[in-house]
């Protein structure tokens, strides 16, 4: 027979050396919660394994994390005190903006990147600024560059906007440049999708709307050609990395995004996609070798990244 594929594929060794993909340690971006308070590490419910941490708690988990090879981290906030305008998100001594500086004090190299949105600081639990039940897309603008600003002052590396208003991705440049932090880059929300995946995220952070939905601003999980457009507009406005968010049904943008643009890929793999399979590997329900070859799938698709709530136990089995 000419032609006997299974040559290949013999045994363990033959199989890692022609395989195709790879997952890296430096791919993983872990998602870490901060909290207000002091002296806190408590258990998120709706997330089996993850946790929030004051403060004055980030030493253990970025030593775990350097410890198993993990670079890079992206904030989520979890402040007191919530407003209408988010005004906890801009703070200079906001929960955020005093990580990123607990985090530089312990390692000034670890990689650390800033969720700039207004859900978790907000009263209502959206992403901007509201007028009666619209969210401005334009007022909302100023507010993400004040974010983005407050977030480079405190020393962040990477700034990540998340509430898909349009222009924020310019808008953000702009304002940054004109700070004089033109080395912090934007790792842009490029497609981010109204999808059913978000669920446990939302109760981890505490940034579900009050009212109604956010399918005005992000975008209808129907549309391809749409997250192109989106895709395309971002990277016309300077960002420098495209997240796709979710990722484990959207590998069909990922390749998208990977083969019309020459910027790096993140796949956003969300909450409820850490939840599906963690909790069908305790049950015994799939083995759980399903998670690397859920994460491999992304980088198949074309991510050169992953947010991942297992970055800590696929780095341990890298």
């Amino acid at each position: 027979m000419k032609n006997r594929m299974r040559r290949l594929r013999l045994n363990a060794n033959i199989r890692e050396v022609f395989a195709e993909t790879s997952l890296r340690k430096e791919d993983l971006i872990y998602p870490l919660f901060v909290k207000d308070g002091v002296n806190e590490v408590e258990e998120i419910k709706s997330l089996k394994g993850q946790k929030q941490y004051t403060v004055d708690r980030l030493d253990e988990v970025i030593k775990e994390l350097k410890d198993l090879g993990i670079c890079s981290v992206i904030l989520f906030g979890v402040p007191e005190h919530k407003d209408a305008c988010g005004s906890g998100a801009y703070a200079k001594d906001g929960v955020v903006q005093r990580a990123i500086r607990k985090i530089k004090e312990i390692d000034k190299d670890f990689i650390v990147i800033g969720d700039v949105c207004m859900c978790e600081y907000t009263d209502h639990g959206h992403c901007g600024i509201l007028h009666g039940d619209y969210v401005d897309n334009d007022e909302t603008l100023n507010y993400l560059a004040k974010i983005a600003v407050s977030m480079a002052e405190a020393g962040v590396d990477i700034v990540a906007p998340s509430d898909m208003m349009d222009g924020r991705v310019a808008k953000i440049r702009e304002a940054l440049d004109e700070a004089g932090y033109i080395n912090v880059s934007i790792m842009s929300y490029a497609s981010k999708f109204a999808s059913n995946y978000y669920g446990p995220f939302r109760d981890a952070a505490g940034s579900a709307p009050s009212f109604g939905d956010r399918k005005q601003y992000q975008m209808d999980y129907r549309n391809k050609k749409e997250a192109l457009r989106e895709i395309l507009s971002d990277v016309d406005e300077g960002a420098d990395m495209l997240i796709v968010k979710p990722a484990m049904a959207y590998g069909d943008i990922m390749k998208l995004a990977s083969e019309e643009t020459n910027l790096p890929i993140v796949a956003y793999s969300v909450s409820g996609e850490y939840a599906m399979l963690y909790d069908a590997v305790a049950n015994g329900l799939v083995k759980e070798d399903i998670i690397m070859e859920t994460m491999l799938s992304f980088k198949r698709a074309g991510a050169n990244l992953i947010i991942t709530y297992f970055a800590k136990y696929l780095a341990e089995r890298l």
